[in-house]
C-alpha cells in the first residue's frame, strides 16, 4: 500500500473550475416518494412524540442488564427463523452453531434470558429471509418506508413478513403473545436516542437514510481492495465520522430549549449542559451545514463539560434550521450579515440562560470548528466589548478554520469530480462501490466501523460528496422559501428527488454566481464585496491585535495550503497558534493532544 505525503498532494487544482457533469451514486428507485415521505413523517412523529420520551423513562426504570436479558430472550426465541434460513442458504455450519446456541441458552441460559453461548465462544450465524432472497439472486430496486419498521425495499418487506411467520410468539395465546410487543419495544428503546439524533441533525433525514439503505442492505460485500495510492489528509478527515461522545448517555443529559430571535420573530432551538455550580460557559459552533447535535459537537461538548465548563451547542448559519429561523437573509454567504445574525442569536441564547440561571455563568467563550471557526474569527474582530447591545466573549477559539473560503469551496468542488480519473466504462460501478464501502465502514451511518480502506480518489470523492449533500440542503431550503427561478425542476417538499438530482449538479461556484450574487446585487452588494469578506486576510490587522483569539489547525488540513499556513504564522504569535502535524480536517478532534490544546486555549476562564 502506497501513500501520499502528510501534506495534501491531491491531483485536483482548486484554481481551475470544473465543468464536467457531477458524478453521483445510484440509489434505489423511489417512485412512491410522496407516500413514503408521508409514512416517514408519521413514523417520525411517533418516535419523537411517544417512543423517544417513553424510552428514556423505560431505560431509567429497567437497568441495562434487564434490557439485555430481554434482547437475549428475543434472539433465542426467534431461533427457528435463523435455522431455516441458514439451511436454505446451504450454511450447514451456521445452522449447527445456531442450534448449539439455542440449546445452550435455553437450558443453562434460563430460557434465553442469559447468553452463556457467547461466553463459550459459540459464534452467531444471523440469517433472515431477506438475506436468503439476496443469496438466491434477488436484487431490490424499489425503496419503501414501512409503518413503525421504517426504511425497506420490496425484497426486505417480503423477507420481514416471512421472518415474522417463523417467530413462535405469533402462535401462542395471551398473555404470552404480549412478549412480542415487549421485545419489539425493547428494540425501539435501545435505538431511540440514535434515531432521534439522526432525525434532528439531518436537514432531510429521509434522503440520507434512503441513500444508506440503498447500499447498506445489499447482500453482496463491497470490493474493499485499494486500487491506488491513499491520500492521508482526506483519509484522516473521513475518520472524523467515528468521533462521538464516549458516554452513551451524554446526549440524553442535555436540555433543549427555544429562544425567540428578535430580528426574525421566529424561535431557534439550542442545547446546553450546565454545571451544578458557577462555571465558564462555552458556546460551540459546528462546521458548514452542521447541526447542534452532530457527533463532533457532542464529543467536544462532552470533553469540555467533563473539564468543568458549561456548554451550549447551536447549529451552523448554513444549516437549514438556522437559515429558516434566525437568518435575516435568504442566502447565507455575506459574512457581515451572517455574523451579525449569529451574534444576535447567541445573545438571545445567553440572555435566556442568564435569566434562567442568574448565578451559574461566569465568563464566556466561543469555540468554532471549520466554518464555525471562520465565523468565530469574524465575530472576534467585531468584538466591541461590554458596552455593545450584543454580547462579547472572553475567549475565541477557532479549530481548523479555513483562511480562504473560496479556495476551500473550489477544492471540495474538485473533490467530487475525482472519479473522472476512472475509465468511463467502470466509473459508475466504482462510484457505487465506494458508497457501498463507505456504508460498510460506517461513513454514511455515522457509526464507528472497521479500519478505512479508501484510496485517494475514493476518499476525495467521499469528502466532496459530503459537502455537496450539504450544499443540496442549503439550496433547497433557500429556494423553497424564496424561489429565484434558477432551478428548472418544480420544488416540492413531498417529491424532492427530481429537484435534488438537478441541485446535485450545482457546485459551490454555481451557488455563488447563480444564486448569491444576483440576490445580493439586488441589495447593492457586488460580487467583489462578497469575495473580500470570504478571506481572513482582509482582517489581518484586527486578527493580529485581538489577543482573545486562539487558533488550532493541522499541517495537512487540505483546506490549508502552504501560503495560508505561512500567513497564519505571521499573523498569530506561537502562544496563540497551535499547528499539529496531521489529522486532516477535524479528523483528530478527539486526540488527547488536541483536547489538551483546547483546554489550554481556554486557560484562565475559570479564575
Amino acid at each position: 500500500m502506497t501513500a501520499c505525503s502528510p501534506v495534501n498532494q491531491s491531483k485536483v487544482d482548486p484554481q481551475v473550475a470544473y465543468s464536467n457533469k457531477t458524478p453521483i451514486p445510484q440509489f434505489l428507485d423511489d417512485p412512491y416518494e410522496p407516500v413514503n415521505r408521508g409514512v416517514w413523517a408519521a413514523n417520525k412523529g411517533l418516535l419523537k412524540g411517544v417512543v423517544h420520551p417513553s424510552a428514556r423513562v423505560y431505560r431509567s426504570v429497567f437497568p441495562q442488564p434487564v434490557r439485555t436479558s430481554i434482547q437475549n430472550f428475543e434472539r433465542n426465541i426467534t431461533y427457528p427463523g435463523r435455522l431455516v434460513n441458514n439451511l436454505l442458504q446451504g450454511r450447514w455450519r451456521g445452522a449447527g452453531q445456531e442450534t448449539t446456541r439455542f440449546l445452550s441458552n435455553s437450558t443453562v441460559g434460563l430460557g434465553g434470558l442469559l447468553d452463556p453461548a457467547t461466553q463459550w465462544n459459540i459464534e452467531k450465524s444471523d440469517a433472515s429471509f431477506s438475506q436468503t432472497f439476496g443469496k438466491w439472486g434477488w436484487r431490490p430496486k424499489t425503496y419503501v418506508v414501512l409503518p413503525l419498521f421504517g426504511p425497506s425495499d420490496e425484497r426486505n418487506t417480503l423477507g420481514l413478513l416471512a421472518d415474522r411467520s417463523t417467530n413462535p410468539l405469533n402462535y401462542v395465546n395471551q398473555p404470552y403473545q404480549s412478549a412480542t410487543y415487549l421485545t419489539t419495544y425493547n428494540q425501539l428503546a435501545a435505538t431511540s436516542e440514535t434515531a432521534q439524533q439522526l432525525l434532528e441533525i439531518e436537514a432531510d433525514s429521509y434522503s440520507i437514510v434512503k441513500y444508506a439503505w440503498s447500499h447498506g442492505s445489499k447482500y453482496e460485500q463491497p470490493d474493499t481492495s485499494q486500487k491506488g495510492p491513499i491520500d492521508i489528509p482526506t483519509l484522516q478527515t473521513l475518520a472524523a465520522v467515528s468521533i462521538a461522545p464516549e458516554n452513551e448517555n451524554f446526549l440524553a443529559s442535555n436540555r433543549e430549549i427555544k429562544v425567540k430571535i428578535p430580528t426574525t420573530g421566529r424561535k431557534l432551538k439550542f442545547n446546553y449542559w450546565l454545571q451544578p455550580q458557577s462555571a465558564p460557559l462555552v458556546y460551540i459552533l459546528p462546521g458548514l451545514n452542521a447541526h447542534r447535535l452532530s457527533n463532533l459537537s457532542l464529543a467536544l461538548a462532552e470533553h469540555l463539560y467533563e473539564q468543568g465548563f458549561s456548554v451550549v451547542s447551536t447549529s451552523s448559519v448554513f444549516h437549514p434550521e438556522f437559515m429558516e429561523n434566525a437568518s435575516t437573509a435568504n442566502l447565507p454567504i455575506y459574512v457581515p450579515v451572517d455574523s451579525k445574525d449569529l451574534l444576535v442569536a447567541l445573545t438571545a441564547m445567553d440572555r435566556r440562560l442568564a435569566k434562567k440561571h442568574p448565578t451559574r455563568i461566569t465568563k464566556r467563550a466561543l469555540v468554532g470548528m471549520s466554518m464555525g471557526g471562520f465565523m468565530t474569527l469574524n465575530l472576534a474582530v467585531q468584538d466591541e466589548g461590554k458596552n455593545s447591545e450584543l454580547m462579547s466573549f472572553d475567549r475565541y477559539v477557532a479549530i481548523n478554520s479555513p483562511v480562504d473560503m473560496i479556495y476551500s469551496a473550489k477544492l471540495v468542488d474538485q473533490f467530487i469530480h475525482s472519479p473522472m480519473a476512472w475509465p468511463e466504462a467502470q466509473r459508475q460501478d466504482r462510484i457505487n462501490n465506494t458508497i457501498h464501502k463507505a456504508t460498510a465502514n460506517g461513513i454514511i451511518s455515522k457509526r464507528t466501523g472497521p479500519p478505512l480502506t479508501f484510496d485517494q480518489i475514493e476518499s476525495e470523492y467521499l469528502v466532496g460528496l459530503a459537502f455537496r449533500f450539504g450544499l443540496r440542503d442549503l439550496i433547497f431550503s433557500s429556494q423553497i422559501r424564496n424561489d429565484q427561478g434558477v432551478l428548472q425542476t418544480p420544488l416540492s417538499k413531498w417529491k424532492r428527488e427530481p429537484v435534488y438530482h438537478e441541485i446535485m449538479q450545482h457546485s459551490y461556484r454555481d451557488y455563488f454566481y447563480q444564486f448569491a450574487v444576483p440576490y445580493y446585487q439586488a441589495k447593492g452588494i457586488n460580487a467583489a464585496e462578497l469575495l473580500r469578506h470570504a478571506n481572513l486576510r482582509n482582517n489581518a490587522s484586527k486578527l493580529r491585535k485581538q489577543s482573545k483569539i486562539h487558533f488550532l489547525t493541522n499541517r495537512n488540513d487540505f483546506m490549508l495550503p502552504d501560503k495560508d499556513l505561512r500567513w497564519l504564522r505571521k499573523t498569530f504569535p506561537s502562544s496563540r497558534l497551535k499547528v499539529f502535524p496531521e489529522g486532516g480536517h477535524l479528523g483528530n478532534l478527539n486526540s488527547p493532544d488536541v483536547e489538551q490544546a483546547i483546554l489550554k486555549a481556554l486557560n484562565g476562564l475559570k479564575h
